[in-house]
């Protein structure tokens, strides 16, 4: 007789308590005990699915940015990169109000380890692309990583106001379309300035 499977139904299950649990108490009260009551399942159910705590955790902010990574994903290509890159603001912002306690859990626990720092790269990787695509459309002047880190820094504050319950819903999504239309003005005013 061969073992019964994984459920995939647990395994999510654990993955979204941890980060409810991340968001709620902060990555160091995570527990095994706590996990396993808050899911209703055995301790052993975090072993079977990750192997240990430190994959859970892996895991969470692996699932954080899965999820923002596929919701980027789907803004669609059009030929004016700059309205693009207006829907990956907006669709990253909706990603973090979806997704709160992931939103919170991918920023709140760092790298387990050397080996995890790269994890969520390819999630600002395609705000770089949707930035350099402004570029070599001529939009835009200036170097696509630094344009994008700017602009995930200024839609990462906003968001983090609006999921600590500081900026009410209405004036963090207008805050956000103020603060993101000033950003396009400057790279693209930058981009209308002669070339020395």
């Amino acid at each position: 007789m061969s073992p019964k499977p994984a459920d995939p139904k647990v395994r999510m299950a654990l993955i979204e308590t941890a980060a409810e649990l991340i968001a709620a108490e902060g990555p160091a009260h995570l527990s095994l005990r706590k996990l396993a009551r808050a899911v209703g399942t055995s301790t052993m159910a975090v072993y079977t699915h990750f192997g240990g705590m430190d994959e859970l955790r892996r895991e969470v902010r692996r699932e954080g940015f899965a999820r923002l990574y596929r919701r980027v994903a789907a803004v669609p290509r059009t030929d004016d990169p700059v309205a693009d890159l207006v829907l990956v603001g907006q669709a990253y912002y909706v990603n973090a109000v979806t997704n709160p306690n992931l939103y919170r859990a991918m920023f709140m626990e760092g790298p387990i380890g050397p080996d995890d720092a790269g994890i969520g790269r390819d999630a600002f990787d395609q705000l770089v692309e949707a930035v350099q695509r402004c570029v070599d459309a001529g939009r835009f002047a200036g170097d696509a990583t630094e344009m994008a880190l700017q602009i995930w820094s200024t839609a990462h504050g906003v968001v983090a106001l609006e999921l600590a319950h500081m900026l009410d819903p209405d004036v963090a999504r207008s805050t956000l379309q103020a603060a993101g239309a000033n950003l396009v003005r400057s790279f693209a005013a930058a981009a209308s300035l002669p070339r020395q």
